[in-house]
């Protein structure tokens, strides 16, 4: 799609490090084939397994993979190609990434040279369609307290796989009802007796012929709201055996005679220790619902440029987008989307420096980790909102299945839910602000961790610009902007210190439970200062003045309308006057007007290939 002015600068710049791979993708997008419409489930889920064999083919698998087994050892790239699979058919993004960054991921982060040497190839070259089986029935987000067993017996030399009862029943496993033949599979690992935590194994489900393997029971979770291209399915293993070689023994291993030995000292390290380095599905995610979330911002833009509704008193028609009611549902959207795509970039700029590398900075890590699960929290609540506003506002015409923005909703719905619960991802950002993911804190209990924070910060004093001088100043003040959010994030962390101080030596349970609305608050205004401190670090990197100014006023809107939907806490807290407060909507209001000429031209900079815009209401 050529894009005239501004919006190339606009382009380059959105793109960024992974510029020509994004560029790469886009062409791949263009000869994959859309889903036909009215297809029933079987018939999307085969349409899907035969596209993704065209990525395949294309080389799209092999980006993040080493290079020793025919990848191309881009490891943030393996992110980026992922999330641009967003502006096409999400069920092929999820399916290609529960095949090659779930489940090949899984094998390559938890795996040693004797798995990657036998599978990684077969893993890129979909020679081995594969699952990722953590999720069970009674244990989602709790990942530590999985019920399945994988009990070692010394004298065959294997492991056996259990399911114990039907809440330890593997569930919502993607690949598994119908094309996965192994799985990737989380258990509590019994040597001896003895039990060492979860560990992850590999795990056959099929046979050659595609039928159960014996003791294995495979379900199909049958129809979805959406993504109903992905074959879902649900595992149980009644004493499977799997030879002493199938436990991915990076971080674990078992020797012949049920010796188990480990490189991390400590339980708790070790489970935390190798969660992180699966922590680019957790940003993955984050990514291709920004994707999906610039496809509606597209269509909607596009359709409120086209749609002329009322007259002037001159009896000229007026598009819907000149009206304040309209530009106040979709360019706030559009600018918190351009700042959270430059947060996802960031983010994936570490990913890329600290595990596709040979770091072994763990602090670093555990930051990364805490930013991610923050980011994917607010990108794919982001998501949900935005889609929903576009498709509102493209009237009845955007509840047509034509125009796209439902099967967007239907398929990006489930994201605020997998790769971690928004919910729980925002309490263990909440976490990660109260201790900074120290490694001893993880054997307190909740409690405990509570008064150790309070002890860090008894007699400490934050620094905090007067609340008099927060109250005035310029609200374009990009300097006056960034205090106003941090100082928000200082004093909703101190007041939760506080907080859980104050309630004494209680529950450790109920301490965190009444505390629960302040740790998720805690939590959000964090995530909104780093994502704002990213829009500022894109702006200053722009190397076109005209088109930094235009981000400027794209940043003003972004923070003005976080600011004015928060405003109850702002005036509460004393940060604004209510005759400042009435100033930030009018601010608002000022900046839809300027930015509403500019709209095209800020959703075409995102580049979503023209051939997966197909809405009728789109086309002009």
């Amino acid at each position: 799609m050529d894009t005239p002015g501004s919006a190339t600068v606009l382009r380059t710049l959105l793109d960024g490090r992974w510029a020509d791979l994004r560029e790469r993708t886009r062409k791949r997008l263009g000869v994959i084939e859309a889903p036909p419409p009215g297809l029933d489930r079987e018939r999307h889920r085969e349409h899907v397994l035969r596209q993704l064999r065209v990525l395949a083919s294309a080389g799209h698998s092999s980006v993040g993979f080493p290079v020793r087994y025919g990848g191309d050892g881009d490891f943030g790239g393996s992110v980026v190609a992922f999330e641009m699979l967003g502006f096409g058919d999400l069920s092929l993004m999820v399916k290609a990434g529960v095949q090659w960054g779930l489940f090949g991921g899984a094998v390559q982060a938890l795996g040693t040279e004797r798995h990657h040497e036998r599978h990684l190839r077969e893993i890129i070259e979909l020679d081995l369609l594969g699952c990722f089986a953590m999720t069970e029935s009674g244990h989602g987000s709790d990942v530590q307290h999985l019920n399945t067993t994988a009990s070692y017996d010394a004298a065959t030399g294997e492991f056996v796989v259990h399911t114990p009862d039907a809440s330890a029943r593997k569930d919502y496993i993607g690949n598994a009802a119908r094309d996965g033949r192994m799985a990737v599979v989380f258990a509590q690992l019994i040597t001896g007796g003895d039990r060492h935590g979860v560990h992850a194994l590999l795990v056959p489900i099929r046979e050659p012929d595609g039928s159960p393997r014996a003791g294995v029971t495979i379900e199909d979770c049958g129809e979805k709201a959406g993504l109903n291209g992905v074959d879902n399915g649900r595992l149980s293993f009644d004493h499977v055996r799997v030879p002493r070689e199938a436990l991915l023994d990076r971080y674990g291993h078992v020797a012949e005679d049920g010796t188990y030995s480990s490189p991390v000292e400590g339980a708790n390290k070790r489970f935390f220790t190798m969660l992180g380095t699966l922590v680019r599905g957790r940003i993955s995610v984050a990514g291709g619902a920004l994707s999906a979330t610039k496809k509606a911002l597209t269509i909607a833009v596009r359709h409120g440029e086209a749609r002329r509704q009322f007259a002037k008193p001159d009896g000229t028609e007026v598009p819907i987008l000149d009206y304040l009611a309209h530009q106040r549902r979709l360019l706030p959207a559009l600018a918190t989307t351009y700042a959270l795509h430059f947060a996802q970039e960031e983010l994936v700029t570490e990913l890329h420096e600290v595990f596709g590398g040979d770091s072994d900075n763990d602090q670093r890590k555990r930051e990364l980790e805490s930013q991610a699960a923050g980011l994917k929290a607010a990108a794919t609540g982001h998501a949900t909102r935005t889609i929903q506003e576009c498709r509102e506002a493209c009237g009845g015409a955007g509840y047509l299945a034509e125009n796209q923005l439902p099967q967007l909703k239907a398929d990006t719905d489930v994201f605020t839910t997998f790769e971690g619960d928004n919910t729980v991802l925002l309490q263990l950002v909440a976490k990660g602000l109260l201790t900074g993911y120290r490694d001893h804190v993880g054997d307190l209990d909740a409690f405990g961790m509570a008064r150790f924070v309070a002890t860090q910060l008894v007699g400490a004093v934050i620094e905090r610009t007067p609340v008099r001088s927060l109250m005035g100043g310029d609200l374009h003040d990009r300097a006056w902007q960034l205090k106003l959010f941090t100082d928000r994030e200082e004093h909703v962390l101190d007041g939760l210190v506080r907080r859980l101080r104050k309630a004494g030596e209680g529950d450790a349970f109920d301490v965190f439970n009444n505390a629960q609305d302040h740790v998720l608050r805690a939590a959000r205004t964090h995530v909104d200062r780093i994502v704002l401190e990213a829009f500022v670090a894109a702006i200053e990197r722009c190397p076109d003045a005209a088109t930094a100014e235009l981000l400027e006023r794209v940043c003003d809107l972004h923070v003005l309308a976080t600011i004015e939907a928060d405003l109850a806490w702002f005036l509460g807290h004393g940060r604004l006057t209510p005759a400042r407060a009435k100033s930030v909507t009018s601010a608002v209001n000022d900046l839809c007007a300027q930015l509403r000429p500019r709209a095209t031209e800020l959703v075409e900079a995102f580049g979503v290939p023209m051939e997966w815009i197909t809405a009728p209401i789109a086309q002009r």
